[in-house]
């Protein structure tokens, strides 16, 4: 949000001062529309977002094809995303991507888009449409615009967002497990332990398929899912809790060397795969 304010107060302070040096210099109709974009920024400051964005799209309108027109468009969309009016913000901040292709605040437009999406995931319990979009848009900006002020803040919000998205699969995998549907319950969990193994939730994952496959008389998995969890978090609650499951006589597989453990690793995650 900081990053945000500050884009728009300088934004705020460029068309000031080059304002009232082209004045003189702008044909009447140019002039007119100046004024509608000094008639914006002024209900902006007032907390007036909805008008001031109306005027700013006067505004473009009257100045086609110049950097005024780009500017008077990129306040229209956080003016609208401001009152969290996003799906409007989004369309217009897709529109200014596509009209001024070559504008210099282009990695800023791509990061209002990315923030809008991310702020719209409030839990893993909501539709996991606008947690997509946010990684999408996220990862498209990282990769487009790695190097600027705004990528720090992005690669941190994406942490975030994989993790809710694995909290969303976690959530259903329960749903499932609850109502003993085990197969869907099995492969909720794989994913989670196939695409989001770096997030807090894979622990959680690998328990849950020691106890699905215990409980359906697949030992040799549910003895795999163990070894993984033990692997890779032996002080884990959950790996103490997966004794509970296969009783303490089970003993996990002991390593002898790098090469036997990663023909380990590599033989047990295989068993996790995701079929196409």
């Amino acid at each position: 949000m900081r990053l945000i304010i500050l884009f728009v107060f300088t934004l705020l302070l460029s068309s000031c001062t080059k304002t009232e040096v082209k004045d003189l210099e702008l044909p009447s109709t140019k002039l007119e529309a100046m004024e509608v974009y000094k008639d914006a920024l002024r209900e902006m400051e007032d907390g007036q977002y909805l008008i001031a964005s109306e005027k700013f799209d006067k505004s473009e309108s009257l100045l086609p094809q110049t950097e005024w027109a780009a500017k008077s468009a990129l306040m229209s969309s956080y003016c609208l995303y401001t009152i969290s009016f996003f799906d409007e913000a989004v369309l217009n901040l897709k529109r200014f991507k596509k009209v001024y292709p070559a504008d210099p605040n282009m990695d800023y437009a791509s990061y209002l888009i990315a923030v809008i999406y991310y702020e719209q995931i409030l839990d893993e319990k909501k539709d996991v449409e606008k947690l997509i979009f946010a990684k999408d848009s996220i990862e498209d900006f990282l990769e487009k615009y790695p190097n600027t002020d705004y990528a720090m803040d992005l690669k941190f919000k994406l942490d975030l967002v994989i993790n809710q998205m694995a909290a969303k699969e976690i959530s259903i995998a329960r749903f499932y497990i609850k109502n003993e549907k085990w197969i869907p319950a099995i492969n909720r969990l794989k994913i989670v332990v196939e695409k989001y193994d770096k997030t807090i939730f894979v622990e959680e994952a690998l328990f849950r398929l020691v106890e699905i496959y215990y409980r359906i008389g697949l030992i040799d998995e549910a003895k795999a899912a163990a070894s993984l969890l033990g692997y890779n978090y032996n002080s884990s609650e959950w790996y103490e809790k997966s004794y509970s499951v296969l009783n303490k006589n089970y003993v996990p597989v002991k390593i002898q060397d790098n090469k036997e453990e990663k023909k380990l690793v590599n033989r047990i995650k295989k068993i996790f795969s995701i079929d196409d």
